[in-house]
């Protein structure tokens, strides 16, 4: 398994009316981490789908624990680990170091498939980013 994180600022924009971050926006930054940890391991989700490997989300869960709020400063903690040849698990916290507070876990699954969107297994050289 591996880890990693990247950091957020919440904009005005990512609240709703009561001031507090809407819901959605965990998803997206769930996102932002993937693709943060992806990077600092030396590649991109734009370098997988060159190489024919898409990673489409089959499962998503976010549990909110306590609310976010505008300018926050958040950090995404990510851990990925291979569940299959051909399905993966990135495991979330997203965290309001400030105050060491814990504002939402979740989980997404993704298939391994081709470009036509048909299973496959995921490369050697891309598999070894999960061990």
């Amino acid at each position: 398994m591996t880890s990693g994180t990247a950091r957020v600022r919440v904009r005005y924009a990512e609240t709703d009316r009561m001031g507090v971050v809407y819901y959605a926006n965990y998803l997206v930054w769930f996102e932002v981490g993937r693709a943060e940890w992806m990077r600092a391991l030396g590649t991109t989700y734009r370098a997988l789908e060159a190489e024919g490997v898409q990673l489409p989300v089959i499962e998503a869960r976010c549990q909110y624990l306590r609310p976010g709020r505008y300018d926050d400063d958040l950090e995404i903690r990510v851990e990925a680990r291979l569940l299959s040849p051909a399905r993966v698990r990135f495991d979330y916290q997203v965290m309001r170091p400030a105050d060491h507070a814990r504002l939402a876990a979740g989980h997404t699954e993704h298939a391994v498939t081709n470009t036509a969107g048909r299973p496959r297994r995921l490369p050697g050289p891309v598999r070894s980013l999960f061990e």
